[in-house]
């Protein structure tokens, strides 16, 4: 009776989605009150009267389906526009009140950008009853942790359309999300188009998607759209590194005399088009310094243009006071009291889809709870070194939605386990408090990926569910690569030259031994990992009937800004990595470009899945996991790592009728 039970819930997960479960973000404070507002012909009030308040709750309703009626309806939508929110102590423009009930929705907000919030909350209550749409009553008071939550795509490099931005504005507004960076230059290519130099945007100045930028209508054409979305557009001009392409343009280095005023030149241009932003991010990162005047004459003109400015840390070593923001990556430290955005653990192109997104749930932001005026949130980038093309293969490769839904639900909740020094990529023990956060999360994370966002690349599937025993490492060499496989005994305790070796329960469908930041940086399953040893992971997979599967598999997840050379033809990869299902040894792909350096992806998420038979009843999963060094001549950075996961043939779904356990317990 148990296994049906859990066979059930698996097969059926809306089963246990109630409709508090499916709000992503969760809100701060939120009940169900049992009642429920019929999607019908409505009126809106607002107070006191405004009619740009009017207007974008009239045109988000009609959105809905509600059709709007100037005379008494008998169903009020109402929106009062208050002065202050006695519970809400940080954020108050994004804040609001919701309440829900058979004959009324009411908002109170003090700011349009609190009643946009609203009403995305509004979205997500939308329930199916029968032939009736219903809003699920409720009681909200909502505000965000961070003020900034955000992500940035590196245009410069790979180039995305206008048309797909927007398609990614709108939905992660949905989920609160309200920065977008826009990192317009690159060493590649210079991607916004400045009409009195041409020659920025010629295709002589490219070397890759030559002739795609942005016009100045095509900026216009955007700004529009993230206002109306209540979204802060960011853009970035790179300075002084990665501006080969203006070298190549003008045939002067920024630094240079005659580069600096070729760029202050632009900078106005810049600023004009970019108006209403109040930020211009100029870099200043991986680069060497020649003249020492040019980072602060640039920051003090853009100062004087009525521009606050951000650059990345590490980057030039600004004094307090100099810069308005920082933005971190690897292990940037802020100067005091200057506002910082973490992006030192939110690279997307680095992200395996599976324990790097847990990490995003677990870990604090910029290792605190909450922010404050120095405390400013979190920005997730994209850097498209690997040119990924269309647009759809680069959200899959990079895992976008989902990660950036766990990002959306972090940053406006705020809170988290611990900071990412302490958690690194490691899932808490199952059963364990914070594990039972993460089960809930997931359930809404999966109804998302299955209503709003059905139909966009979304490589995510359950893995909370999947359970492994992992043996301490046996040191290499000798006979042991030939010793256990495939006839490795599944069993809790190895004596291996007599010494004993234990195994440990781990969880998720990605597991890091060893993260390529090492344990210092990034804890990992290992609390101190040598080289030259081999680990094995194991469980076993209950399935109800013979079935034919697909497997999502790999050792390395090469990263998308790496020149790594792929596996050679045969192999998994440069460690030895081997996977038998039943005894039987499971071949990796076929690489496209094996052995050879590449810019071209082909994660485990990139391409179909392995097809694999399961026999009905239990189902032996075994992989061996060497190492010999954490560099190596074909990759730079090795992840001693592995990622299983049985999923539907076209990789699309989890196999809901299976059940993963080391010991065969249903």
């Amino acid at each position: 009776m148990k296994i049906f039970w859990l066979l059930l819930l698996l097969c059926f997960p809306g089963f246990l989605w109630g409709q508090k479960a499916v709000l992503l973000p969760t809100p701060q404070y939120f009940t169900i009150n049992h009642t429920y507002f019929p999607i019908g012909e409505v009126t809106v009030k607002v107070y006191p009267s405004n009619s740009v308040t009017q207007k974008m709750a009239t045109g988000f309703l009609s959105s809905l389906g509600m059709s709007l009626s100037r005379r008494e309806t008998g169903y009020d939508v109402i929106i009062h526009k208050v002065t202050d929110i006695k519970q809400v102590h940080v954020n108050k423009n994004e804040a609001y009140r919701l309440h829900v009930v058979n004959r009324h929705i009411i908002i109170e907000a003090i700011d349009d950008e609190g009643v946009f919030r609203a009403l995305q909350t509004i979205r997500q209550l939308i329930i199916q009853k029968g032939t009736k749409r219903l809003i699920e009553g409720c009681d909200i008071t909502d505000w965000p942790a961070f003020r900034i939550r955000g992500f940035m795509q590196d245009v410069g490099r790979g180039f995305i359309p206008v048309s797909e931005l927007k398609k990614e504005l709108a939905l992660l507004s949905y989920y609160k999300i309200n920065v977008f960076q826009w990192h317009l230059t690159e060493d590649i290519a210079w991607r916004l188009e400045m009409k009195q130099y041409p020659e920025l945007t010629d295709s002589a100045s490219m070397t890759a998607l030559k002739g795609d930028f942005y016009t100045p209508s095509d900026v216009r054409d955007l700004l529009a759209f993230c206002k109306e979305h209540y979204i802060t557009v960011i853009p970035e001009i790179d300075m002084p590194g990665h501006s080969d392409a203006f070298t190549r343009a003008f045939h002067y280095n920024m630094q240079s005399a005659e580069g600096m005023k070729i760029l202050k030149s632009i900078l106005k241009n810049v600023c004009s088009l970019f108006s209403d932003v109040p930020y211009i991010h100029i870099g200043t990162d991986e680069v060497k310094f020649q003249n020492p005047v040019f980072v602060p004459s640039m920051v003090t003109y853009l100062h004087s243009l009525g521009k606050k400015v951000m650059a990345w840390d590490p980057g030039w070593h600004f004094k307090t006071g100099v810069i308005d923001m920082v933005q971190l990556w690897a292990n940037g430290v802020p100067p005091k009291g200057v506002p910082a955005i973490d992006s030192r653990y939110y690279y997307l192109n680095h992200f395996d889809p599976f324990a790097d997104l847990s990490s995003v749930f677990f870990c604090k932001i910029l290792g605190h709870s909450i922010g404050n005026d120095t405390l400013a949130g979190a920005i997730a980038s994209v850097w498209n070194d690997r040119i990924i093309t269309p647009t759809r293969k680069l959200l899959l490769a990079n895992s976008f939605y989902p990660v950036m839904l766990t990002l959306a639900e972090r940053s406006w909740k705020g809170g988290g386990m611990a900071s990412y020094a302490q958690i690194g990529t490691r899932m808490p023990p199952k059963g364990s408090v914070w594990y039972r956060h993460f089960v809930d999360f997931e359930n809404r994370l999966l109804y998302q990926k299955h209503h709003t966002l059905r139909g966009e690349p979304f490589p995510y599937v359950r893995q909370s569910n999947i359970v492994w025993n992992i043996t301490d490492p046996f040191p290499n060499g000798g006979n042991l690569m030939e010793k256990f496989p495939p006839e490795f005994k599944l069993q809790r305790t190895y004596w291996f030259r007599g010494k004993k070796y234990n195994t440990k329960e781990a969880t998720g469908a990605t597991v890091y031994l060893r993260h390529t930041w090492g344990p210092t940086i990034s804890p990992a399953f290992y609390k101190d990992p040598k080289p030259d040893f081999t680990a094995y992971a194991y469980t076993w997979v209950y399935s109800p009937m013979q079935q034919d599967v697909g497997a999502l598999i790999e050792f390395q997840d090469y990263s998308r800004s790496e020149h790594d050379a792929l596996p050679p033809q045969g192999a998994w990869d440069f460690k030895g990595s081997k996977v038998w299902v039943n005894g039987e040894s499971i071949l990796p792909p076929v690489w496209y470009h094996g052995g050879n350096p590449s810019l071209m992806n082909e994660n485990n998420f990139s391409r179909p899945p392995i097809q694999i038979s399961l026999k009905k009843g239990w189902n032996k999963i075994l992989l061996k996991l060497p190492v010999a060094g954490f560099s190596t001549p074909q990759v730079r950075l090795v992840k001693w790592m592995f990622s299983f996961v049985f999923v539907t043939l076209d990789g699309h779904d989890a196999i809901r009728s299976i059940i993963y356990s080391p010991d065969k317990s249903k």
